[in-house]
């Protein structure tokens, strides 16, 4: 399924709190105050040392003027000298120190931030991923991760420096000559309301630009992901298109964005300029009446670029800081978001699980007031094979979500050998049931590794054992590696292949109850007989849910619950239910009709 490009259609969306955002970053980061103090103190004290710089200038220059008619000084000249390459030094080391502070914590913020989000993601419910994109939920953890790690790296000395520089840069001219440092404050005042004006006007973009990474990654992951449907149903062109309106806004609010930061450069430039020029005017006019020295001049002409550097500094750090409002109100968005209900007090086990289950009553509604599971009940004896059918929409894959407490009911109990299921920890239903879904995933490791995944003390015997049952051993033991081939974008391996690497996987955990939902879907027709074979093995002994839109695979079943619209609308054996010729009799021959 393709998404739309979203709410955002190219209108700039201004930060939702600002303030907010900036104000959870300072809890985020509250360990990591110390250092970051440390690092900008550094920058402040490696400002300093360059703003003291210009005065030792001027003195510089007066004792070359007054040398031309007496003889230079040289020793005086030489302590000068000295005393600049120690302070020019000083801050030199300074700087070093601090770049290095920084560049280690916003690494570790970055890998503490990802981490968050991680362990945010195993908190989150379901509901919570069937309403966002894969590729939105990655963006925040790696775009906007990577974009408040950089940034703060980037910035946070930035700002400290150009402030100290900028502030620094104004007491002294005002200690050198009042007159002048009024001349350059007035030739940057502009800049200061142009600068204002730009970043209000500016933060609504670089919003938007974030929350669009986020469109497009997603966008760009399902069109990915489903790239032979697209080819086979012919939607390039409509994937195209698709894709074109999404990155067409994002390049409406990133071209804005970077349009309105990139006028700054050139507007500091021009203050800069203007700012030279104006001082060197008064300083002629004052050095004519005799009213200061040459080098106050000299002095003054750096004390301007000092002065207004830091606010091309200060454009280019507030613009950084922006992008970082901006991410971290995504972040901050998802770390938010309501989390399942702690269970950790809930000491309750099932014990000895024998595999009885009921369900009493059940309703449930993704949405409210529409209504998918209306008024389920049931009662499964321990050990029965149960068979799940009905129309798509009917409710068998919510019904299972339910048994495994993925979503909770709006009424009525499921019980598991007498116990209700949310009397437990969530941790410990999981551990009662194994599961194969239509949908295989297989992830970077070795076949076994992916076999026993998340259970301990596997023998090679047992994952092999679980192999020849499933009927993949062959196969496996052709591949030059065997067991310890690693399954990664080169591995070519088949779809019914996959699925039966899962369904070992479900055999080697040996959980008391079993869940299949379509899983003999992706196979053909031989293998699926295998497969039944295996299953016929692995349900025996133990309560197992099978969902199947092939009835010809549920023959054996020994109850078969058949849905229709969120109710059960007929209950029996395979013989029983055909015998009635009822809805089941008719879902089975419309499978066998030509």
């Amino acid at each position: 399924m393709m998404r739309g490009p979203g709410p955002m259609r190219g209108a700039p969306q201004k930060a939702k709190n600002m303030k907010a955002t900036i104000q959870k970053l300072l809890r985020f980061l509250k360990a990591y105050l110390p250092v970051i103090v440390v690092s900008l103190v550094l920058a402040a004290i490696g400002t300093l040392l360059q703003i003291i710089g210009p005065d030792k200038l001027k003195e510089l220059a007066n004792l070359i003027i007054q040398g031309l008619m007496t003889g230079i000084d040289m020793e005086a000249m030489k302590a000068i000298a000295l005393t600049l390459v120690v302070f020019y030094g000083t801050s030199a080391i300074a700087n070093y120190v601090q770049s290095y502070l920084m560049a280690t914590t916003t690494a570790k913020i970055g890998k503490k931030l990802r981490g968050s989000i991680l362990d945010k993601i195993n908190k989150l419910p379901l509901s919570y991923f069937d309403s966002s994109s894969y590729g939105d939920v990655l963006s925040r953890m790696t775009n906007d991760v990577d974009t408040i790690g950089q940034t703060l790296n980037q910035s946070l000395s930035g700002l400290v420096g150009a402030i100290t520089m900028f502030f620094g840069a104004l007491i002294m001219m005002f200690i050198t000559n009042w007159l002048m440092a009024l001349t350059a404050v007035f030739s940057s005042v502009v800049g200061f309301v142009l600068m204002t004006f730009i970043m209000g006007k500016s933060q609504a973009f670089f919003a938007a630009q974030q929350k669009q990474l986020g469109v497009i990654n997603g966008q760009i992951e399902e069109v990915y992901s489903g790239h032979n449907i697209v080819k086979v149903y012919n939607g390039s062109n409509a994937a195209k298109e698709a894709f074109e309106d999404v990155n067409g806004t994002l390049y409406k609010s990133a071209w804005k964005s970077q349009f309105m930061a990139g006028l700054m450069m050139p507007l500091m430039g021009f203050i800069g300029n203007f700012g030279y020029v104006a001082v060197c005017v008064v300083g002629a006019v004052l050095a004519m009446n005799n009213h200061i020295s040459f080098g106050v001049i000299v002095a003054f002409m750096m004390y301007v670029r000092l002065f207004t550097q830091p606010l091309s500094q200060l454009a280019q750090v507030f613009q950084n800081l922006q992008r970082t409002v901006a991410a971290s109100e995504r972040v901050f968005e998802m770390l938010d978001e309501k989390e399942l209900a702690d269970e950790s007090e809930k000491k309750k086990t099932f014990g000895d699980v024998k595999g009885e289950v009921t369900f009493d009553h059940l309703r449930f509604s993704y949405v409210p007031g529409k209504p998918i599971i209306k008024d389920f009940s049931a009662h499964i004896k321990p050990g029965q094979k149960v068979a799940i059918v009905g129309p798509t929409g009917a409710g068998k894959t919510t019904l299972v979500n339910l048994l495994m407490r993925f979503y909770e009911p709006d009424s009525g109990r499921i019980l598991l050998d007498g116990i209700a299921l949310n009397e437990v920890a969530r941790e410990e239903v999981h551990r009662q049931f194994s599961m194969v879904l239509q949908d295989t995933w297989l992830f970077e490791g070795t076949i076994r590794d992916n076999i026993i995944y998340a259970t301990e003390n596997v023998t090679d015997e047992q994952v092999k054992a679980a192999c020849k049952a499933v009927g993949i051993h062959h196969f496996i033991k052709t591949l030059p590696k065997g067991y310890e081939t690693v399954l990664d974008d080169k591995a070519s391996l088949s779809q019914g292949q996959k699925q039966l690497i899962t369904i070992a996987r479900a055999v080697i955990q040996n959980a008391p109850l079993l869940i299949l939902d379509e899983a003999t879907s992706s196979v053909d027709t031989r293998t699926e007989i295998l497969i039944q074979k295996a299953m016929d093995q692995l349900t025996h002994g133990r309560t197992s849910f099978v969902i199947a839109h092939r009835l010809s695979t549920i023959k054996n079943a020994d109850i078969i619950l058949v849905m229709r619209d969120g109710d059960i609308v007929e209950t029996g054996s395979h013989k029983e239910l055909l015998t009635l010729k009822g809805f089941y009799a008719e879902l089975y021959n419309s499978q066998f009709e030509h």
